[in-house]
């Protein structure tokens, strides 16, 4: 059975991913000019980053609860924050030629 803290720990990580995922494809669809290099991007250097911030936040701190195996873990921690991020980025957010950035040139 898992307790609350766990189950609180198990949230904290994946609101924690989620906001990561968000904002680095966010970052990659501004700075990046074609479609599919925000996808490769999100496909490859994303995960990476959120499965090595899943060792240190599961492992010397301790969030999270035992989840069974390996697969269940890729999935609620990394998988599922991927594509929320990615969802939010894409349909909650505008587009990034639509947003105006201030003239920075003097």
């Amino acid at each position: 059975m898992v307790s609350p803290l766990d189950a609180i720990g198990l949230l904290v990580i994946v609101g924690v991913h989620t906001l990561f995922a968000a904002v680095s494809t966010r970052f990659f669809r501004i700075r990046l000019e074609t479609d599919w290099g925000t996808l490769v991007y999100v496909a490859l250097v994303i995960p990476v980053v959120l499965f090595v911030s899943l060792l240190v936040l599961s492992g010397p701190l301790g969030l999270g609860p035992n989840l069974g195996s390996a697969v269940t873990a890729f999935v609620v921690a990394i998988a599922l924050p991927i594509m929320l991020g990615y969802t939010i980025d894409v349909f909650w957010m505008p587009h990034p030629e639509e947003v105006e950035l201030p003239d920075t040139a003097k």
